[in-house]
């Protein structure tokens, strides 16, 4: 058992601290709260970890971090529990006695702990921003402010599910590609290293005869097998320094614009970003969040760095008393069409619903892209890998073929 470090208040409203020893932290605040007190803090003590503690931050370890799939579930089931009268610290104690993730469990229990110390749902979410971020703290917020708590976690959840449906379908598209460009680099090494070098024997003394393909892959497969420990190490610290570019501001800048730049690859990710900025956008709108805020939680989640300047430039001049698509109109990111009807919805007073509407035909069109790129891109990279393993096979059969012939 692990002792707990606690602080109460009694049912004669007396704030009173001590240590309980329990197997849980949420075992050890039942307790207490059994015993009629209200729980305000409840945390580890200092050298306090037994063998089933040591046994949780294994298990925690091999489960690995909470994701956002756990946090889709999460809301769902809390908004159908609030939606069916369960008050919130129940409903989130139930929510924490089934969740199996060790990791997420924590965090709400944590929650509930807030909770029941008198502190807002909004607040007991802010202590965890990996996991909830500022859309979904800020809608959470608005309903504490406006009431309607439990529709405002359905379209939360509805939310979270459509922007994981997009980053699987985004995922998926790469998978095929990465495969065969793994296949195409692992066969080209492997034939490189392996069968080449046994042909090398046989071209000996007759290298006036080789076609410059042959005499090429030759000395390439002859370099590669004396020098394959320096080509891993340049290899890994390449791969090292363009991963460290990349994480970098001008690096991230440069990824992000050939993403847009791209022919084969632009349209997909522009319908990508555009319906993820405006998807946020409206959603905030419609729960009743700020403007400012909402330009700013819009950047933060729309996943590019020229969409994010784009909002940060909308944002200052939205602050500077001007409407949105005044700023929107200099830009050339968003197309024409877009500008106008976010005009539009200012103009008529109804820009959530119109950005909910924009935003559900870019995710269509998606799909669309998604299709078509990954429809373009399998022949081409079948096409690359023919290329190259063709290009080695036929180095090695036509002298071996003239060879034969000189014989005769």
């Amino acid at each position: 058992m692990a002792n707990y470090r606690y602080q109460i208040k009694t049912s004669g409203g007396q704030v009173q601290a001590g240590v309980i020893s329990a197997d849980t932290a949420a075992t050890a605040a039942s307790i207490l709260r059994n015993q009629g007190a209200h729980v305000l803090s409840l945390s580890a003590q200092a050298g306090s970890v037994d063998a089933k503690s040591l046994a949780e931050k294994f298990r925690e370890l091999n489960a690995g971090k909470p994701t956002q799939k756990h946090v889709l579930d999460f809301t769902t089931q809390l908004a159908v529990m609030i939606r069916a009268g369960i008050n919130l610290r129940a409903a989130l104690e139930g929510i924490g006695e089934q969740t199996q993730h060790v990791g997420f469990k924590r965090v709400i229990d944590q929650m509930r702990n807030d909770v029941e110390s008198g502190q807002p749902f909004s607040a007991a979410l802010a202590k965890h921003p990996k996991l909830f971020n500022p859309l979904y703290l800020n809608m959470v917020r608005a309903s504490e402010m406006s009431g309607g708590f439990s529709k405002m976690l359905d379209r939360i959840a509805g939310y979270i599910a459509q922007q994981l449906e997009t980053k699987k379908m985004v995922v998926g598209a790469a998978i095929y590609p990465a495969i065969i460009g793994t296949l195409a680099v692992g066969v080209t090494v492997f034939l490189l290293t392996f069968v080449l070098p046994k042909f090398a024997g046989v071209f000996q003394g007759k290298e006036s005869v080789l076609p410059w393909a042959t005499k090429f892959l030759l000395g390439l497969s002859a370099f590669m097998v004396k020098n394959w420990y320096l080509l891993i190490g340049g290899a890994a610290a390449i791969g090292g320094c363009i991963y460290g570019f990349i994480k970098t501001e001008v690096g991230s800048f440069w990824v992000d614009k050939m993403k847009l730049t791209i022919p084969i690859l632009r349209t997909m990710f522009r319908s990508l970003y555009i319906s993820r900025s405006l998807q946020t956008m409206g959603q905030l709108i419609n729960a009743g969040v700020p403007m400012l805020d909402t330009l700013s939680i819009t950047g933060d989640i729309s996943g590019n760095v020229l969409f994010r300047g784009l909002w940060k430039k909308v944002h200052t001049s939205v602050k500077q008393g001007k409407k949105i698509s005044q700023p929107l109109m200099k830009e050339s990111i968003l197309p024409r069409a877009v500008i106008q009807m976010i005009s539009a919805g200012e103009e008529s007073g109804k820009l959530g619903e119109v950005l909910d509407e924009i935003s559900a035909f870019y995710a269509r069109q998606l799909k669309d892209n998604i299709k078509a790129v990954t429809g373009m891109i399998e022949p081409i990279m079948i096409l690359a890998m023919g290329t190259v393993v063709g290009f080695i096979a036929m180095a090695i059969i036509l002298p071996i073929f003239k060879m034969s012939q000189i014989v005769k």
